[in-house]
């Protein structure tokens, strides 16, 4: 499959590119050497990428998603759907004092940062304008409504749908029927490739 050009960078310089991943004109990586895109998978125009990312297979990152963390890395996993508007924010400022805060300023006069890896699990679903702060775990199944907010505090369980601010459960999500139709187009998959 050819290749859309990217206004903002070579897609070559990504670390990895599956085949079949398609990666919108106007998405901007800041560190393009940090991201792997798995194949079948989807990164939407005004996007914007500044950490170590790796997205697995089948995955779909919507419109104007921000996806930030300086040193930090969000691993998303294979399945996952992320809607338009949604924050992953793996590295923050500590707002409660003790220094300037922004990128602008020199270390010896800024607050203390917090960053921490996210981990979001196979088969999640994020309404438009989640977001989900530093340290995350996000377990398989796990989706949220549009607006919710997910905090390293919340406790998440697989398979469970999550709405609110904060986030709060919902519901259960019926698994079976993704799981299942998730085997057979990868075992479609592996008879088509060989």
């Amino acid at each position: 499959m050819k290749k859309r050009a990217n206004i903002f960078l070579d897609l070559s310089t990504l670390a990895e590119l599956g085949p079949h991943a398609i990666v919108g004109k106007t998405v901007r990586i800041r560190k393009p050497d940090r991201v792997r895109i798995g194949d079948y998978s989807i990164v939407d125009d005004f996007t914007y990428v500044s950490c170590g990312l790796t997205v697995g297979r089948y995955t779909h990152i919507g419109a104007g998603g921000v996806l930030i963390g300086g040193t930090a890395h969000i691993t998303i996993g294979d399945f996952v759907n992320i809607a338009p508007g949604c924050r992953i924010i793996a590295a923050s400022n500590d707002f409660t004092g003790g220094g300037l805060v922004g990128p602008t300023i020199p270390e010896e006069f800024a607050s203390p940062s917090i960053i921490a890896d996210i981990r979001i699990g196979d088969h999640a679903l994020f309404g438009t304008g989640t977001v989900i702060l530093p340290g995350c775990q996000i377990p398989e199944g796990m989706s949220t409504g549009a607006m919710t907010l997910v905090t390293p505090n919340t406790r998440l369980e697989p398979w469970t749908l999550y709405a609110g601010i904060p986030a709060k459960p919902v519901r259960k999500r019926e698994s079976k029927a993704i799981l299942k139709a998730a085997r057979g187009l990868l075992e479609k998959e592996k008879r088509r490739k060989g």
